[in-house]
């Protein structure tokens, strides 16, 4: 069903169109990411669809009655109201419903005439049907789930709203837009405050919602794991493409090498004949020549096409540093009473590019500081290898002077073997190019600090890389680049970072500060190893907590052994042999497989109707495949 659609929508600043003639639509269960460069006008466009008085041109309209709802970015909360109170009160239609719902229930009571009791009955089943299918009798349960899911805790509750931080109030306004759960949900960095425990509940949550919604991340795995559509911004038009970040990916680059082709075809072309035109103007083949200016004159030139691309990083050359890098024994930290970490084990080869990741403050800069010498373990030692030249990049960029011109805070100062063109050279690798580099770093764009910060390491010449969330400030085409250079670096890198798209593409060992095993973790491998790791260490616990669960065995009157009587199961599902069921299983398997199958396929996004009939189908299958298990389970059970 279409929700939402608009067109012809333009936008403009001092007559300077961030986007022109732009159309979309969006339908009942689209998950859209929206990307695009930084200062593109992904933002703005999302604002004017929530208002659109703000569009110089075009028309927005909201469809069969929808309600759209948006992520605002900005709290602002009444005075004296509990963060429950404020997150129920997203539901302020259904909590009205509530309270006339008991105000009729008690009329009816008192009712004396039959038309009266009639009217107010007719009144009371309209309100309960209402509620039981908006699930209005237990509002409080699904507060509780929301709050919970986004990391409140149930001592939070009854705090005043205006007690928290401003993550923490951001979150909020998070919650209230899940549980009003509007037909449409315009979402800007929905994930921004959250760590990545919460992050993955709200990735969960948003894949079972029916809504339409339209998300703007720079988080690159939520949006793979969220959408299945992606709308990209780029030279003042939106463009379509189905599919979640990296299927677009894949289809953008594939579009842009065969609009390309298109292009560089229709150029030789229209060079050969304007290369017989004029050689044959005049004499007897004038009139050909003309005939095929004329041709040419009507022809519709195709423009080059351009695609979004980020800098083209290089992190220099490493030189050989001995084989161990690092090697970690028996570390722990504190912090007075609050203990960071303990019984940390590790090696850190050459060559090997390390991920580091946890929640906010489990110790993750910490450990770096200690590999770097600047902090004491509370306990154990920290081995550094030969030959190991670090250069450290901190989250907050302090290793750039405010004060100097970008160009005199990437250049070292003792180091005679620079000159101005190379530096200028090296910063344009970078994206900074022209007057941005005479101006001071204080008035730079947090992107291109980083992307300064990164520069200025090359020079060091150091052949082991520290980074610290380096991909923070960084726009999703940067990050692109910054992976391929990492990849490309021949030295050692040790990376903290929350981006776990990043973290996928180039980690090869993993340091997990996990509060659920109270230690840090060493994996060998890169984000979906963990994520693999994780989830079958849950599955494990849940089947262990099953065993745990079943009353044990008594002894019976007469000395032997026995169970208590399991109490023998409803029948959920109709009848049916458990063979049958089985069979269907096996089938349903067989064509998950297959259509995963035809899913790797890279022509299938050359069609993107055969695609998406492809992608519900595989969608459909999985969803029904664990109620086959289930039906299988009872039948088994039941039918003796």
């Amino acid at each position: 069903m279409l929700l939402l659609s608009g067109t012809n929508l333009s936008r403009g600043y001092d007559a300077t169109p961030l986007f022109e003639d732009v159309s979309f639509e969006l339908r009942a269960g689209e998950r859209v990411g929206f990307v695009g460069p930084n200062g593109a006008g992904k933002t703005t466009l999302l604002k004017a669809i929530a208002e659109p008085e703000l569009f110089d041109t075009g028309k927005v309209q909201l469809h069969a009655g929808a309600r759209l709802g948006t992520l605002r970015q900005v709290a602002e909360f009444p005075a004296g109201r509990t963060i429950f109170q404020e997150a129920k009160s997203a539901f302020d239609e259904l909590l009205a419903a509530q309270d006339e719902f008991i105000r009729v229930a008690e009329q009816l009571a008192a009712a004396t005439t039959d038309a009266e009791r009639k009217q107010l009955s007719d009144r009371y089943d309209r309100l309960h049907e209402q509620l039981q299918s908006q699930d209005g009798f237990h509002l409080d349960n699904r507060v509780e789930e929301v709050l919970s899911g986004l990391g409140f805790k149930p001592a939070d509750y009854h705090r005043d709203v205006n007690t928290f931080s401003g993550g923490q109030q951001r979150r909020l306004l998070l919650a209230k837009i899940l549980l009003a759960a509007p037909d449409v949900m315009l979402l800007d960095e929905p994930s921004n405050h959250l760590d990545i425990r919460t992050t993955r509940w709200l990735e969960d949550y948003l894949v079972r919602q029916p809504q339409g919604m339209i998300v703007v991340s720079h988080d690159r795995y939520f949006l793979d794991r969220v959408t299945n559509k992606t709308f990209e911004l780029h030279n003042r038009q939106v463009s379509s493409f189905p599919g979640n970040y990296t299927q677009y990916v894949r289809l953008r680059d594939e579009k842009h090498e065969r609009q390309l082709k298109e292009y560089e075809a229709q150029r030789e072309f229209i060079e050969k004949q304007e290369e017989y035109i004029r050689r044959a103007h005049y004499g007897q083949l004038a009139k050909q020549a003309q005939s095929r200016m004329k041709t040419l004159d009507k022809i519709d030139r195709f423009e080059k096409p351009t695609k979004v691309s980020g800098p083209n990083i290089h992190l220099g050359d490493a030189v050989r540093s001995g084989d161990i890098v690092f090697h970690g024994e028996d570390l722990a930290k504190s912090f007075g009473d609050k203990k960071l970490f303990e019984d940390l084990n590790f090696d850190i080869l050459r060559g090997k590019r390390v991920g580091i990741l946890g929640p906010n403050g489990c110790g993750k800069t910490t450990l770096l500081r200690i590999l770097l010498g600047e902090e004491a373990p509370t306990k154990g030692k920290v081995h550094r290898g030969h030959l190991v030249y670090l250069g450290y990049l901190d989250q907050h960029l302090k290793m750039l002077d405010d004060e100097k011109t970008l160009i005199r805070a990437v250049w070292p100062e003792d180091d005679a073997t620079q000159t101005e063109q190379k530096m200028r050279d090296l910063l344009g690798s970078f994206g900074l190019h022209g007057e941005t580099v005479e101006q001071p770093v204080k008035s730079l764009s947090g992107g291109e600090r980083s992307r300064a910060a990164l520069a200025r390491l090359t020079v060091e010449g150091a052949n082991v890389l520290v980074l610290d969330e380096p991909t923070n400030h960084l726009d999703l085409w940067a990050c692109d680049s910054l992976e391929e250079a990492v990849q490309a670096f021949e030295g050692t890198l040790i990376c903290v970072s929350h981006d776990r798209y990043f973290l996928n593409r180039v980690a090869d060992m993993l340091i997990v500060f996990d509060s659920d095993l109270g230690r840090p973790e060493i994996v060998f491998g890169n984000y979906d190893t963990y994520e693999l790791l994780r989830a079958n260490r849950e599955q494990a616990a849940k089947e262990q907590a099953g065993k745990s669960r079943k009353p044990d065995a008594k002894p019976s009157e007469n000395g032997t052994t026995t169970r208590p009587e399991k109490a023998k199961r409803k029948r959920k599902f109709p009848y049916r042999k458990a063979a049958d069921v089985e069979a269907e299983i096996a089938v349903t398997e067989a064509k998950i497989a297959e259509l995963e199958t035809l899913l790797q396929d890279a022509d299938i996004y050359r069609n993107a109707p055969k695609f998406q009939e492809t992608l519900d189908a595989l969608e459909a299958a999985k969803q029904k495949l664990p109620t086959l298990y289930e039906h299988w389970e009872e039948a088994t059970e039941l039918n003796g």
